[in-house]
C-alpha cells in the first residue's frame, strides 16, 4: 500500500517540474482543485497537502476565494527542492535532531517575553486541537509551533538552513496527520521545551527538544542514526 506521504511527495515533484518547465507561468492561477486532482489522479486532500508544501517553498500562494497563484520562483530554490523532495522520513528526523535542539537552546538564551508568548499561543492552538480531537488543526498547530521557533533565529546564514528544516517538516505532515493519537504526546513534549525556554535554561531546552525528536522517531518506527558521542537525551 502506498503511504499518503509518498503520494504527496510524488505530487510535489510533478507540480514542481511542471512549474519549472513553464506549464503555468508566474502570475497565472493553477487549475481548480477538482480539475487538478483529476488530472493527477489523486485525492483533493493529497493535492491540498502538496500545495501547502509548494507554498512553503515559495513557488505558489493560496489566495482564499480565488485559487492558487503561481509565483516567480528563484531558479536556485526550484532546483534545491529536488533534495528535499527525495528525503525520507528518517532524513527529515535526522535533520531536525541536528538543528532543532540547537535552535531551542539559542532561543532560551535570547527570546523576549513577546517571543515566548507567541510560542505559547501556538501551543494553545495545539491544545485546543487535542481537546477537540481535530487531527488537521493539530498538525497545523504543531508545524506552526516549530516554525515559530525557527523564526526566532537571527543569523541570516543560519536562516537559510532553517528554511530547509521547515520545508522538511512540511514533508512529514502527512505522516503526522496519519497518527492523531500522538497529538497529546507532541503537545506535552513541546510544552516541556517552552517551560525550559521560559526558565532561560538553554541546556534543558535543547535536551527536551532532543527527547521530542527521538520520541517522534519511535512513534514513526524510525531509529535515528545518532553519533555515539552525542549528548544523551535522557540526561
Amino acid at each position: 500500500m502506498i503511504s499518503s506521504s509518498t503520494v504527496v511527495n510524488s505530487v510535489v515533484e510533478k507540480l514542481r517540474k511542471a512549474l519549472a518547465r513553464g506549464q503555468w507561468r508566474s502570475g497565472e492561477m493553477l487549475p481548480g482543485q477538482r480539475e487538478l486532482a483529476e488530472q493527477l489522479g489523486i485525492s483533493r486532500p493529497s493535492l491540498r497537502e502538496a500545495v501547502t508544501v509548494l507554498e512553503t517553498l515559495g513557488l505558489v500562494r493560496s489566495m482564499p476565494g480565488k485559487g492558487v497563484l503561481v509565483l516567480e520562483a528563484d531558479a536556485t530554490l526550484v532546483q534545491s527542492t529536488d533534495s528535499v523532495g527525495a528525503a525520507s522520513l528518517a532524513d527529515v528526523l535526522e535533520l531536525r535532531y541536528t538543528l532543532e535542539p540547537f535552535i531551542a537552546g539559542l532561543v532560551a538564551q535570547s527570546a523576549g517575553n513577546q517571543d515566548i508568548g507567541q510560542l505559547r499561543l501556538t501551543l494553545m492552538d495545539l491544545r485546543e486541537a487535542v481537546d477537540a480531537s481535530d487531527s488537521e488543526a493539530g498538525v497545523a498547530a504543531y508545524i506552526a509551533f516549530h516554525e515559530a521557533l525557527f523564526a526566532l533565529t537571527t543569523n541570516p546564514i543560519f536562516q537559510s538552513v532553517v528554511q530547509q528544516t521547515s520545508n522538511a517538516l512540511k514533508q512529514s505532515a502527512a505522516m503526522l496527520r496519519d497518527s492523531p493519537e500522538h497529538l497529546a504526546a507532541r503537545l506535552d513534549e513541546n510544552e516541556a521545551v517552552v517551560r525550559a525556554i521560559r526558565a532561560r535554561n538553554s541546556a534543558q531546552a535543547s535536551a527536551q527538544m532532543r527527547r521530542h525528536i527521538l520520541a517522534e522517531g519511535q512513534r514513526m518506527g524510525i531509529e535515528l542514526n545518532i553519533p555515539d558521542d552525542h549528548p544523551d537525551p535522557h540526561l
